[in-house]
């Protein structure tokens, strides 16, 4: 199995004490990972420091095998992603943001951001103002923008967020379908356990900076009634020693 993401010894400590130790993680091709945690447990912390956005105390981050320390452009070359919030320009229609965003890539045509739009279904919003936009579908559009490029990784910080019902059924899918279509590989942060469970092949707990355990959904949901019991026995078992 190729391995796509390799994390090795991260560790950020902030001056309150709270950040992450000592994450190790590997993630292979074709994988949607799940990171899964509460609201502070670290998850947004140890993705700014796999973007670039943050510094880590120690460890490293490997992206196709190139540091993302000392080989930063080539380790982001097939990366997109969404870290904290989707941003846009509010002004600018949804076909202008996805046109400013192409700027930074080579061979994006107008037909590859008709695309993106019709894959994440806000194709026949392309020519209306962001500002005008629901949470949900400043979501959508910044997921879109994330995959313009066809990266072969995609890192999704909590990317159901603001999003109703039938958006994040339609956000699961088109997730599930580049993982299988375009072999496309995921790592998603959440806190919210059933997205997590209905989208994600393994999955990662992540509670008070830690990780408690790597596990397949599959072998989870055949010793556990739902993911939902696995983290309360976890965090149980683990965290709260």
């Amino acid at each position: 199995m190729e391995k796509v993401l390799e994390i090795d010894g991260l560790t950020k400590i902030y001056k309150n004490g709270r950040g992450i130790r000592d994450i190790r993680l590997e993630i292979y091709r074709g994988d949607i990972f799940g990171f899964l945690g509460p609201n502070g447990a670290g998850k947004t912390t140890a993705m700014k420091i796999m973007t670039g956005l943050m510094k880590a105390d120690s460890g490293d981050v490997k992206i196709f095998g190139h540091s993302i320390r000392g080989e930063f452009e080539k380790a982001m070359q097939k990366v997109g992603c969404i870290i904290e919030s989707a941003e846009s320009y509010p002004y600018m229609t949804a076909y202008e943001n996805l046109k400013q965003c192409s700027r930074y890539y080579r061979d994006i045509d107008k037909q590859r951001m008709d695309e993106v739009l019709e894959l994440t279904g806000i194709l026949k919003y392309k020519n209306e103002k962001v500002k005008n936009f629901s949470l949900g579908m400043k979501q959508r559009l910044g997921i879109a923008a994330a995959i313009l490029s066809r990266p072969e990784l995609v890192i999704l910080d909590e990317p159901l967020n603001g999003l109703d019902v039938e958006g994040m059924i339609e956000v699961r899918k088109l997730i599930k379908s580049l993982a299988e279509n375009e072999k496309t590989t995921f790592f998603i942060s959440s806190h919210l356990i059933h997205d997590v469970e209905l989208t994600c092949n393994r999955i990662g707990i992540i509670f008070d900076g830690r990780i408690l355990n790597v596990e397949y959904t599959e072998n989870i949901l055949s010793n556990y009634a739902s993911l939902e019991n696995y983290f309360v026995s976890e965090v149980d078992g683990n965290g709260r020693v």
